[in-house]
C-alpha cells in the first residue's frame, strides 16, 4: 500500500518554491476570475507563511487573509507589496484575437 500524502501539505511544500508558485499563479489568471486568482494566491500565502508574509508587505495579517479571501477585493499597491514579499511579479501579455 502507498503511503498516505496530505494533498494541502504537498501543496504548501512545492508552493515555498517561487517558480512553482509563479507557475501556480499564471494557470489561475488563465481562469478570468479575481475571486479564483485570490483564493490560489491565499494558499501560497499560506505557504510562505501568514504571518511572515504580512510583515515583509508591511499588513496586518487580518488585512492579508481578508484581502485574500474569495470575495476580498485588494488594492492594487496591496497586491503588488505582498507579489514583492513573495519574491513574485505579474506581467502583461497580449491576447491572440479571439481569446479572452
Amino acid at each position: 500500500m502507498r503511503p498516505y500524502i496530505d494533498f494541502d501539505r504537498y501543496l504548501q511544500k512545492r508552493l515555498k518554491d517561487p517558480k512553482e508558485a509563479a507557475a501556480y499563479l499564471n494557470a489561475a489568471l488563465e481562469e478570468n476570475d479575481p475571486d479564483f486568482f485570490l483564493v490560489a494566491y491565499y494558499d501560497v500565502a499560506r505557504a510562505h507563511g501568514m504571518k511572515a508574509l504580512a510583515d515583509k508587505a508591511r499588513l496586518h495579517r487580518v488585512s492579508l487573509k481578508k484581502m485574500l479571501s474569495k470575495g476580498g477585493n485588494p488594492e492594487w499597491k496591496s497586491l503588488f507589496r505582498v507579489l514583492a514579499a513573495s519574491k513574485l511579479r505579474i506581467r502583461v501579455e497580449a491576447v491572440a484575437p479571439g481569446r479572452r
